[in-house]
């Protein structure tokens, strides 16, 4: 537990700043709870710091007897000090990243920022990669990034704002130029701040609605995503401007934010159709405000006169053409010469009346065109050298937004299709029970459906409730293409696809909607694309038999060429890793991509790759960046498509700089790679046969140990269940959708979700570690040479270095010494005690590997910042974790809840997730 820390001399600002924030926390408590609560937290504290530099007994008993005789009302107030420490910490990292971007802005011309968009386009032009080769990578180029609820923000949005507010304030204390008087009143104001946080409630009290996660989503479009996503591409054109001087770049649309909230319906009885279109309906209603926000500002700002400029004649007629149409007299701009403001008003008006009148817009193209036409006048009379950026930059939000603001993914499981299939079939004779026949009995009835123009389904016929929503999901979907356009809902996910006929049952009811159609003269029309979701590690594997049998298939062939013959497919990356560990699961994913990528070359047919990963190390998470360059690099340029979890909006998208930051950190390894392996220049990107024959092996050894703990111990469910919070989680309110896909409890039907959460809380983090030491030393046991290889894969191979780094990650988040705790609450101590040392055994075998491989000293050597945020958080997470253990033991001995100890346990597990940063 004891440790070393080196201090790091870039972070001396971060520190001032956590050094003020907590004065002033420490001043609010003496307010609060009088000296006593002031004395009490810092001497917990102190005592936790001491044990983290020198683990000594004595103080260990007296700080669990000091916790143990804590009582009401004081011990609550405990809990929510050290909570409320890590929001402050928390907006002091974000404000100290903006710090350290602009610190390498202001050092430009001799130091640019690594990750930078500058910094990738300056490697491609120093690795001599043609503008030919950039341009035909720009073609193709895509990444879209989807916003899930789940895990959704444990953090309450109420908390997140006055997080937002606090790192704002410490930005401007920032100045240079800052007069005394102006620090003292930033300071009172920041520590105005700091007093509401800690008399705000820090948990929900009720459970949120679908629509709450709705209006949470769409807060981060709202507040910086919106302004964020042109930024981005303009960059990429001005640096390549920059640096391929002789060429003139129009950077096409390849950054988009796509959306499950509101249509991800997979185990979440509450996404009903209804909800989505009240979805499609409230993404339409901001997208419209913040269109008619830059036209009023535009209209402001654009006052040429005809009497001093001369303006296109396609402008004029377009004045002509609309202003008596759509505008009623008292409406109309009042000096005649301001044309760019007419038209604007008329602009205005028609973006008011999309979707309630005909004067509105009837589609974004129409206000593109209306945009084309004023952007080509200005050219006329604007000096050619400076351009007038805000009109292009609204003209790249409508093309990136639409009238939809987001294209919302549809996801359900394979058995609810299914399940309405065999119940249609049945009522209309076709079979008895579709449900049991066999795969290829299956796929010969849905082929047979899919080429007979006739309907299936019967007028007025009484199908069950589920079968019902069923197909007014896709009736809705229909109308959703009339209303906002084919962007609005253009993806339906199959999750739990097991077999061919999972998609082709989709097709099916699409076709009874109209969305799939075979005219009777034989011509297709077909406007969903649908994915599979490959999950399990059985399902991995499976993937290429399953997408091959449907490629062959004329009439889905015919389907893939209406949609550019590009067949998009999910990884899950939660399940996968709940069935096999971390190790094992990334392996799989990577391996099932090869080998679907070179299967559908075959087939002519382009892949885009949609990777299901969670914001926790357990499911997959990590850098964006990173994850992008941990992919084989030969599907990359086919598109990338990434889950955004909730749990890792705000740290991402909260403040406009950061996300700024995060996505250009995503686009310059995207960049990077795409154009390396489109010139075959870069061999470091790629890997060789021998990195994968010992992945392989590493793979089967890690698959062999997780599951002899995790499925043959046959009292690990026991462990689980009673050294994790597991039970209390269900009582945070931070998710509209069930703990478990069924009410029986099995394991399997645990979503990975709570499995990871629980892991987390404890300090075990197992899932994000466990079985791949096992895995990667009885590899480099084996012979001299291994060892040398794993090391010579971590500094060539990007996805091994990025397995090994999250690695390091998890095993510095986790905690041993203080998981040990979590032991008391587990009733046979025997089991505690066993399975706990096999627990204790893999972590430092894992850990000793680790170290030989990368050749560091100590765990996230290689990564000095973040090292630094994890020792400076577990000094204050240590006392949640003992409170929490303290607290639900006596929850769990009593008859009766107890709902203000509930509410105490609850508060530790929203502590612990702002102090790890992570829930599920």
């Amino acid at each position: 537990m004891a440790t070393e820390l080196k201090v790091n001399d870039s972070s001396l600002p971060l520190r001032r700043d956590v050094k003020l924030l907590g004065q002033m926390l420490g001043e609010i408590l003496i307010n609060h709870g009088g000296v006593e609560l002031f004395d009490k937290v810092e001497k917990i504290r102190n005592m936790c710091k001491s044990l983290r530099t020198e683990y000594e007994e004595e103080t260990y008993s007296a700080l669990k007897k000091e916790i143990s005789t804590l009582n009401n009302p004081m011990r609550m107030q405990v809990v929510r000090a050290f909570s409320m420490y890590f929001h402050l910490i928390n907006a002091a990292e974000q404000n100290h990243r903006i710090r350290r971007r602009r610190q390498y802005q202001l050092q430009a011309e001799s130091n640019v920022q690594p990750a930078s968009i500058e910094s990738a386009v300056l490697s491609l032009k120093e690795n001599h990669i043609s503008k030919e080769v950039i341009q035909e990578v720009l073609k193709t180029l895509s990444l879209e990034l989807v916003i899930t609820a789940h895990p959704t923000e444990a953090t309450k949005r109420s908390i997140l704002e006055i997080q937002q507010r606090i790192a704002v304030i410490l930005e401007k204390l920032d100045h240079p130029l800052l007069t005394k008087r102006e620090q003292k009143k930033l300071e009172e104001s920041l520590f105005n701040e700091v007093t509401i946080l800690w008399q705000t409630d820090e948990l929900r009290h009720n459970k949120p609605t679908v629509m709450d996660e709705v209006r949470n989503g769409l807060y981060y479009f709202d507040q910086t995503l919106f302004e964020v996503l042109p930024e981005i591409h303009q960059e990429v054109e001005d640096s390549l401007e920059r640096n391929y001087l002789d060429t003139k770049w129009e950077v096409p649309n390849f950054l988009r934010f796509g959306s499950w909230i509101g249509g991800d319906r997979d185990g979440n009885p509450n996404v009903t159709h209804d909800v989505t279109w009240e979805t499609l309906i409230r993404q339409r209603r901001i997208v419209l405000k913040k269109y008619k926000g830059v036209l009023t500002d535009l209209m402001k700002r654009y006052s040429h006169s005809t009497t001093r400029v001369g303006v296109s004649e396609e402008l004029l007629q377009l004045l002509e053409a609309q202003e008596n149409k759509y505008l009623t007299e008292d409406k109309q701009w009042p000096v005649k010469t301001e044309v760019y403001r007419r038209v604007f008003a008329v602009m205005i008006e028609r973006v008011r009346q999309v979707g309630k009148s005909v004067v509105g817009y009837q589609s974004a193209e129409e206000l593109l065109k209306d945009l084309f036409v004023i952007q080509s006048s200005l050219k006329g009379h604007h000096p050619a050298a400076h351009e007038l950026r805000s009109i292009q930059k609204l003209i790249r939000q409508v093309q990136l937004f639409g009238f939809h603001l987001a294209t919302l993914d549809i996801r359900n499981h394979s058995g609810e299709h299914e399940a309405a299939i065999t119940e249609i079939l049945r009522k209309v004779r076709i079979t008895e029970n579709y449900g049991e026949l066999s795969e290829d009995e299956k796929m010969k009835i849905l082929q047979n459906i899919l080429i007979d123009p006739r309907p299936l389904l019967l007028l007025n016929e009484d199908y069950s409730k589920e079968t019902q929503e069923m197909i007014k999901v896709f009736h809705m979907i229909k109308k959703a293409h009339e209303e906002f356009g084919k962007r609005s809902i253009s993806v339906y996910l199959v999750s739990m696809t097991k077999s061919p006929s999972d998609l082709l049952e989709v097709l099916v009811l699409a076709k009874e909607a109209g969305i799939y159609r075979l005219h009777a003269d034989g011509t297709l029309e077909s406007h969903l694309n649908v994915a599979p979701l490959l999950e399990t590690i059985d399902d991995l594997t499976a993937g290429p038999k399953i997408m091959e049998t449907l490629f062959k298939i004329p009439l889905y062939r015919n389907h893939l060429q209406i949609m550019g013959d590009r067949q998009e497919i999910m990884l899950g990356y939660s399940d996968g890793s709940k069935d096999g560990g971390t190790l094992t699961a990334n392996w799989k994913l990577y391996k099932a991509q090869i080998e679907i990528h070179e299967m559908a070359k075959r087939y002519q047919i382009a892949l885009k790759f949609f990777h299901g990963r969670g914001g926790s190390l357990g499911r997959g998470g990590g850098p964006l960046n990173k994850s992008i360059l941990s992919q084989p690099a030969e599907t990359i340029g086919g598109g990338v498509k990434i889950t955004e979890q909730g749990e890792v909006l705000s740290s991402r998208y909260l403040l406009e700089d950061i996300a700024y930051r995060s996505l250009e950190q995503a686009i310059s390894t995207l960049l990077k790679v795409a154009t390396h392996v489109s010139k075959e220049a870069d061999h470091g990107i790629l890997r060789n046969s021998e990195w994968e024959k010992a992945i392989d092996e590493i793979s089967n050894e890690s698959l062999v140990k997780y599951q002899s703990l995790v499925f043959h111990d046959p009292d690990f469910l026991t462990y689980f269940n009673q050294a994790t919070p597991l039970r209390e989680l269900g009582d945070l309110n931070i998710g509209s959708r069930p703990m478990s896909r069924k009410k029986q409890g099995r394991f399997e039907d645990l979503r990975a979700i709570p499995w990871v959460f629980a892991w987390t809380q404890s300090r075990q983090l197992l899932p994000a570690w466990f079985a791949a030491g096992t895995g990667l030393d009885s590899f480099a046991s084996k012979n001299g040479k291994n060892l040398t290889l794993l090391q010579e894969m971590y500094q060539k191979w990007p996805f091994f270095q990025s397995t090994i780094d999250n690695l390091h990650m998890a095993l510095m988040k986790a905690d041993i010494t203080t998981a040990k705790e979590y032991l008391t609450l587990v009733e046979d101590q025997t089991i505690a005690e066993r399975i706990f040392t096999n627990i204790l055994n893999e972590y430092e075998k894992t850990k000793a590997i680790l170290l030989k491989i990368t050749g560091d000293q100590e765990l996230l050597d290689h990564t000095p910042n973040i090292k630094e945020s994890v020792f400076r958080r577990n000094p204050y997470v240590d006392p949640l974790n003992f409170l929490q253990v303290e607290l639900i033991k006596e929850l769990r001995s009593q008859d009766e809840p107890n709902d203000d100890l509930l509410t105490e346990v609850l508060l530790t597990i929203s502590g612990i997730s702002a102090g790890l940063r992570n829930t599920g």
